[in-house]
């Protein structure tokens, strides 16, 4: 009999895991991060960083701990989206994983594959091997999630430089919805959100033989940086600081 303030439970249950889909942008390629199992099962395939919580964590400390043990990579802006519970998911039993997606600006490159895992690459996300467990599901689910906080979050930001051009946030909506759009139409839409400012550096010549260029313009581009914008409810947090509902549903025309 448990002791009092001991309790028990008799009934079998479910390890939790967490599963990251780290994105990033490079040269015009949409690009994800996977690490090469270094143990059974599925060793040898590629998978998504992650791995089993702790029972002295929070599943949030789980896949920050995770993502950094196996491939380095640390102090990145991570959004939890999705919960994976197909009951055959993992052969080493009942294992339900909470899937996140992480947002690497391009000069936060830099995996050094650590912990279970025999290496760390980036992959374009449309040419990825086959993977281990169900993480193809889980990175399908991640494209469709990341979509969707473009469509209502000023994340596009996450994926260009701390300074940054009117065409690199456009370029992020093009890849990540795989359209093009109208480049003075999303300048002067992006320019009308007030969340970016110029920086005080100075023009850069613009290439006018470059598929962006616009010859209505003296082809130089100015870089800016992102200013949150303070919400009604005061919060803290910079994401819904800057949060505008369906603030680029432009885009969508």
């Amino acid at each position: 009999m448990a002791e009092k303030g001991e309790y028990t439970y008799e009934y079998p249950r479910a390890a939790l895991t967490a599963d990251i889909v780290a994105f990033r942008i490079e040269k015009g390629v949409l690009k994800v991060l996977l690490i090469q199992r270094g143990g059974n099962p599925y060793r040898g395939m590629w998978a998504l960083p992650g791995g089993f919580m702790e029972m002295n964590e929070t599943i949030e400390e789980c896949a920050r701990r995770e993502l950094y043990e196996e491939t380095g990579i640390q102090d990145v802006y991570m959004d939890q989206f999705r919960m994976f519970s197909s009951v055959y998911r993992d052969p080493r039993g009942r294992v339900v994983s909470m899937a996140f997606v992480a947002l690497l600006r391009p000069d936060e490159n830099e995996v050094a594959a650590g912990d279970d895992a025999a290496a760390a690459r980036w992959f374009d996300v449309d040419k990825l091997p086959q993977l281990a467990f169900d993480h193809s599901a889980v990175i399908r689910g991640a494209r469709e999630h990341l979509a969707e906080m473009l469509r209502l979050h000023p994340v596009a930001f996450r994926l260009v430089g701390l300074r940054f051009t009117l065409d690199d946030v456009r370029r992020v909506y093009e890849i990540v919805y795989r359209r093009n759009y109208d480049r003075r139409n999303f300048s002067r839409k992006l320019l009308q959100t007030g969340m970016i400012e110029p920086t005080s550096l100075p023009l850069i010549e613009h290439n006018p033989d470059s598929p962006d260029a616009d010859h209505h313009t003296d082809h130089r581009t100015r870089h800016y940086f992102y200013r949150p914008i303070q919400s009604s409810d005061d919060s803290d947090d910079e994401e819904s600081d800057g949060s505008l509902k369906d603030m680029f549903n432009f885009l969508k025309a």
